[in-house]
């Protein structure tokens, strides 16, 4: 695995995770393939990010939590894309949830249901019982980086590590 940028790329440790993504990596299989690297908080959202330390886009991969409805019956998922696409919400991740409509979860609900910082929300770690949707051009990339729960660090891992986590599918075209 090749970890991007000028960061200090180095073991993942509790400190530099969110708890649930800290539990999540000390009990997956690949969790040895995952490195973390302190940053600039107010540096954690992707331009700016990857601006900074030198990561290409289509090295960083962005994970959002996408709410379902239909009726009365919430269904979330958290959907992974390269930062040089977007998620297809209304497309294939409604169809995907079984909604009729789909959009962002706000950043109060993201962030009280999977422990993480707005900001630094990733796939690792978010609740057992959702799909985590990731696009087939995540899954095909060497290495990417994303966020690690928190805004003060980055994880960079094989792109098809996030493949075997709870829930995983790989989609194509996840993403336009």
């Amino acid at each position: 695995m090749t970890a991007y940028g000028s960061l200090d790329w180095a073991r993942v440790t509790a400190a530099s995770v969110a708890p649930p993504v800290w539990q999540a990596i000390s009990g997956w299989p690949r969790g040895g393939e995952v490195r973390a690297a302190a940053i600039d908080a107010d540096l954690a959202d992707t331009a700016a990010f990857c601006d900074r330390y030198g990561v290409g886009l289509e090295h960083s991969a962005n994970c959002v939590i996408i709410a379902g409805r239909r009726g009365d019956v919430v269904r979330y998922a958290a959907c992974v894309v390269l930062a040089t696409t977007r998620a297809d919400v209304n497309g294939a991740i409604r169809r995907l949830l079984d909604a009729r409509k789909s959009s962002f979860a706000p950043m109060d609900v993201a962030v009280s249901l999977t422990g993480m910082e707005f900001g630094g929300i990733t796939p690792i770690g978010v609740p057992a019982d959702w799909p985590v949707l990731i696009d087939r051009a995540v899954h095909d990339t060497s290495s990417i980086v994303i966020g690690a729960g928190v805004r003060r660090s980055k994880l960079s891992l094989p792109g098809a590590a996030l493949a075997d986590l709870p829930g995983a599918r790989v989609i194509d075209e996840l993403a336009r």
